[in-house]
């Protein structure tokens, strides 16, 4: 395949990605007006697991074997999958869509935090430290603690929860799960099914709520589960095998354009001046953070091997 190719092929995952990832938050907010958060995210979980096993054997493919392994999985299936699907769901019962989209984006920020506190973060560039702290400078202007009427409460609080909680799973896959041997559909197919395991076992909490299921619920529902959960859930991986950081990175500044647009073309949520300011703030922030070290971290022989990459690459994305 030619180079010329490849690049087309990368950028049409790229761009597929970030409409699917970016319209996650439009598609929740929908789907929570006749379901719980927990039945939301139980359905992505089984419609993602269902579309990707199917998809695992109809290409040849089979789930992993080996208790080790699933170990794992079950580990990245509750921080990727589980706890944060609900947390979004949670959060965005008083978070516009637009808004969770952008909190979503600070993922990068908290896997740099979190390389900070595991000391695999080493020689922080001055570049990349002040994106860092300019992006949480954002998240306070959305909070807007000063004001007591700016903040924005505890669903704010609950989708940052999820972003940390990707940052960590991302963390934990580049060590145990990504290129050690096991294609990529087989992971995810079998990551999505450990995770609507772990979700079932929380429905007596409150997933059992009589539901409303109207056609835009359903189709919310849907959407989400098969589309941006499923075939997004996919291309992550793939996108990270195959592309690289680079393409990865573009995915992270998409996303939140693509929900900010959708929530106010067809939601019709209003931004105050202050939350616009925040944003802005959050995304310069996450910019910077790629400033200088993309390029180190994709060389072939880091020492630190496709963990370290992958956190890297992970570190641009989402969430959702």
């Amino acid at each position: 395949m030619s180079s010329g190719t490849r690049s087309l092929r990368g950028g049409v995952r790229v761009a597929v990605l970030a409409l699917l990832w970016g319209s996650t938050f439009l598609w929740i907010e929908l789907a929570l007006r006749g379901l719980s958060p927990l039945q939301v995210t139980f359905i992505r979980c089984v419609l993602g697991a269902l579309v990707l096993t199917v998809a695992c054997y109809a290409t040849g493919r089979s789930m992993p074997r080996g208790v080790t392994v699933w170990r794992h999985i079950v580990v990245a299936a509750f921080f990727c999958n589980a706890l944060p699907f609900a947390l979004f769901s949670l959060g965005q019962q008083t978070v516009d869509s637009g808004l969770a989209g952008v909190l979503n984006s600070t993922t990068p920020l908290w896997s740099i935090a979190l390389g900070l506190a595991l000391g695999s973060e080493r020689g922080l560039r001055p570049v990349r430290l002040t994106g860092l702290l300019l992006g949480f400078a954002g998240t306070v202007i959305i909070f807007a603690p000063w004001e007591t009427t700016g903040a924005i409460g505890w669903g704010a609080l609950a989708i940052l929860g999820a972003a940390a909680s990707y940052a960590v799973a991302f963390t934990y896959m580049g060590r145990t799960l990504v290129r050690k041997g096991t294609p990529t559909i087989s992971l995810s197919a079998a990551q999505l099914v450990a995770a609507s395991g772990l979700t079932a076992v929380t429905m007596p909490i409150g997933g059992l709520k009589p539901i409303d299921p109207g056609p835009v619920v359903m189709v919310a529902a849907v959407v989400l589960g098969v589309f941006c959960t499923a075939i997004t859930f996919h291309l992550t991986y793939r996108i990270i095998n195959d592309e690289g950081a680079t393409s990865a990175a573009v995915v992270g500044y998409l996303l939140p354009v693509v929900s900010v647009l959708l929530g106010v073309a067809v939601l019709g949520e209003h931004l105050s001046v202050r939350v616009v300011l925040g944003m802005a703030v959050v995304l310069v922030g996450v910019a910077m953070t790629r400033r200088n070290g993309a390029p180190a971290e994709d060389a072939t022989d880091d020492p630190a091997g496709p963990g370290r990459r992958l956190r890297s690459r992970h570190g641009a994305l989402r969430g959702t």
